[in-house]
C-alpha cells in the first residue's frame, strides 16, 4: 500500500475522497462499484469477486477501480458495510435489551440469508466502515443503558458472547448450504443416504447418547434451532447479571 504506514487512520478506505468522477459513458463511484461486487458474489460466490471481474460488470478498466479502493481486501470491506448499510436501514432496535439484541442477531441472520457470503466475511478484528460501527453502537447501547449493565467491560464481554453465537450459528448453515449444492442432496437426503452406516454404528453400543439423540430428538427446523440457542444465550447473561448484583 503506497507509502502510507496501516497504522495511518486516515489511510483507511473509509475516509479517502473518491476521485474526480467521469462524464457518461462510464460514470463510476464506490456505490456503483460495490453493487456490481455485492451482485457478482450473491450470484457467483466470493470468490467470483476480483476488481477485474466487477470492472467487467460495469465496462470499465480495471485500472480505473484503483481510484476507489487500492486492493480487493478494501472492496470486500466495502461490500461487508453496504450489507450492514442494510440492516441499518430497519432503524434502531426497540425493546429492552434482550429484544434489541435479539432484533439485531436477526438482521444479521437475515442479511446472511440474502448475502450466503456475509458470514465468510464476518469475524476477527471488528468492521471499521460507518455502517459495521452503526451495528456495533445499537449493540452496545441497548447493554450500556440497562439496569445490571453499568461496567462497561461487561457490556463488551457480554456483546461479544451473543455475537460468537450468531456468527457461529449462521456459519453452520452457511456450511450445510455449501454441502447442498456441493453435493447436490438436501440435508434430509444426506440423512436418509447415510442412516443405514450410522445405524450399524449405534447398533455396536459404543455411542448410547449419540444413540437418544438419533431416535429420540425432535431435531427442529433451522429457525427454531437459532431461536432456542438465542434464548440459552440471552438467558445466561440474564443469570450472570442476577449474581453479579
Amino acid at each position: 500500500m503506497a507509502a502510507r504506514t496501516k497504522a495511518e487512520g486516515a489511510g483507511l478506505v473509509w475516509e479517502r475522497p473518491e476521485p474526480p468522477k467521469r462524464p457518461a459513458p462510464e460514470p463510476l463511484s464506490r456505490e456503483r462499484i460495490v453493487t456490481a461486487a455485492i451482485t457478482l458474489a450473491d450470484r457467483d460466490g466470493l470468490e467470483a469477486v476480483s476488481l477485474r471481474n466487477v470492472a467487467a460488470a460495469l465496462g470499465a478498466g480495471p485500472m480505473r477501480l484503483y481510484g476507489y479502493m487500492e486492493s480487493k481486501d478494501e472492496l470486500l470491506e466495502l461490500m461487508v458495510d453496504a450489507v450492514y448499510g442494510e440492516m441499518n436501514a430497519k432503524g434502531a432496535p426497540k425493546g429492552d435489551w434482550k429484544a434489541a439484541l435479539r432484533a439485531l442477531a436477526h438482521r444479521t441472520r437475515d442479511a446472511s440469508k440474502k448475502h450466503p457470503w456475509f458470514v465468510e466475511l464476518l469475524g476477527g478484528r471488528p468492521q471499521l466502515g460507518p455502517n459495521a460501527l452503526a451495528h456495533l453502537e445499537a449493540g452496545l447501547a441497548a447493554l450500556s443503558g440497562a439496569h445490571g449493565f453499568d461496567d462497561i467491560d461487561r457490556v463488551v464481554t457480554m456483546l461479544g458472547t451473543v455475537n460468537a453465537y450468531v456468527v457461529g450459528a449462521i456459519r453452520s448453515e452457511a456450511s450445510e448450504l455449501r454441502a447442498q449444492l456441493a453435493t447436490g442432496m438436501t440435508e434430509k437426503e444426506w440423512q436418509e443416504a447415510t442412516a443405514p452406516y450410522i445405524e450399524r454404528v449405534i447398533a455396536t453400543g459404543r455411542f448410547p447418547t449419540l444413540a437418544r439423540v438419533v431416535r429420540d430428538a425432535k431435531h427442529p427446523p433451522a429457525d427454531a434451532v437459532f431461536e432456542q440457542g438465542l434464548d440459552c444465550v440471552l438467558d445466561g447473561i440474564t443469570a450472570r447479571v442476577k449474581r453479579a448484583r
